[in-house]
């Protein structure tokens, strides 16, 4: 992969991604498959005037190696160091860059059982921080290519065309062209516009319609609103792009309003492992049945981590035709898969989709209808046929996709 282009990746994720600040510190976390990259990244935060910026190296194979041997009281404990961490990032608002390149299968073996239960142990203690960090901080996830991950989805092929592959596409899914800063300054223009047109109808609910026996409606919130691409941070009023690559026009639903049937199109990476070929039916609100080929105690799992984790937190909106679709790749990664696809999320909602909400409680938003969780988990519904219905709260309906995708 040519070094140039590397950089100019560097550069995006730390430019238009975090947006770092003079005198900010970072806190960057990756895997150990790109050090070469990372190190252009972090020189590049020195570069945009970062304080000090942070490495958290994370191995699956090690992590996997946690969950088989620790013990679940060990799992479950949240040091004095984490609490000193989560205090200062607190005080000092520190950026979070995620640099992902899991193995989906890496945690294959595991107890999830095990896991679900101790990240339910410390949840409420490190709950107080993240409600009091929400929407104050920049942050962006971002990616790049494991050895693992490549060979995962593109099994045939030799390792180093593998991982030559991922690089393309994560590159080129990211608009790292001749300017990548420009590229993203356009699309969130785009972005944008679908957001006002959503926003301008104040629709009352969705309706979702595919052949492979989605048929569903949800209910939005009367204060909702509908974001996409670049946010704000509360205060400092720093523009932050959260996800590279994004495509997506999402807002938080009205808790306890959505009911019928919604059939996965995509396979789920949770906890390390893949849940496959898989449908939700919801009644009030709350996902009451569920199904999977394979590794369905994951899923119900997953959703009784806690009293929020079976509602929704998030509709998505993207199109089928959009650069991450037209790759034909299954990238295995919610990052790239999300964005591929019309999507859902279990557990917890955005505060920022409430109007008003920066002058509103957590406590506040979650009473107006956003749903809280220890959890957000996206799983992808959109399908090449996908129509999608918005309904007014005096009955005009206005068809918002057709066929997988825009009608608008």
């Amino acid at each position: 992969m040519q070094k140039e282009r590397l950089k100019k990746y560097a550069e995006l994720i730390v430019k238009c991604g975090l947006n770092v600040q003079e005198g900010q510190e970072i806190i960057v976390r990756c895997g150990l498959d790109q050090p070469e990259f990372i190190t252009m990244v972090v020189e590049e935060c020195y570069k945009r005037g970062a304080a000090r910026v942070k490495m958290e190296w994370l191995h699956m194979p090690i992590t996997k190696l946690n969950y088989l041997y620790r013990t679940e009281e060990t799992l479950s404990e949240v040091t004095e160091v984490e609490i000193a961490e989560w205090e200062r990032r607190l005080k000092k608002s520190t950026c979070i860059l995620f640099i992902d390149s899991d193995d989906p299968d890496g945690l294959s073996g595991t107890d999830s059982g095990k896991i679900s239960r101790s990240d339910m142990a410390r949840f409420p203690i490190i709950k107080p921080y993240r409600d009091a960090l929400e929407n104050k901080y920049q942050w962006c996830i971002a990616a790049v290519p494991g050895k693992e991950w490549a060979h995962k989805v593109f099994p045939d092929l030799p390792i180093d065309e593998a991982m030559e592959k991922m690089w393309e596409a994560i590159l080129s899914t990211a608009r790292v062209d001749s300017d990548p800063i420009k590229a993203w300054d356009e699309h969130n223009k785009n972005l944008a516009k679908r957001c006002k047109f959503l926003n301008d109808y104040k629709f009352a609910s969705l309706e979702y319609k595919s052949a492979n026996g989605t048929d569903f409606k949800v209910g939005l919130n009367p204060k909702g609103m509908f974001h996409g691409g670049g946010e704000y941070t509360l205060g400092t009023n720093v523009y932050f792009n959260p996800n590279i690559p994004s495509e997506e026009v999402f807002t938080s639903p009205m808790r306890g309003l959505a009911e019928g049937k919604v059939v996965a199109t995509k396979p789920l990476s949770y906890q390390g492992k893949l849940i496959e070929n898989f449908w939700v039916r919801f009644e009030g609100g709350k996902a009451v049945e569920v199904y999977a080929e394979k590794n369905m105690d994951v899923l119900e799992k997953m959703i009784s981590m806690d009293e929020g984790a079976a509602y929704l937190g998030e509709c998505a909106l993207i199109a089928h035709d959009s650069p991450i679709n037209n790759t034909g790749i299954l990238f295995y990664s919610t990052l790239f898969d999300e964005n591929a696809s019309c999507h859902l999320a279990f557990g917890r909602g955005f505060n920022e989709c409430l109007e008003g909400f920066e002058n509103m409680t957590v406590e506040e938003c979650q009473k107006a209808g956003i749903n809280s969780s220890m959890i957000h988990v996206d799983f992808m519904i959109g399908s090449e046929d996908m129509s999608i219905v918005g309904v007014t709260k005096e009955g005009e309906r206005v068809t918002i996709f057709k066929d997988g995708n825009w009608a608008i």
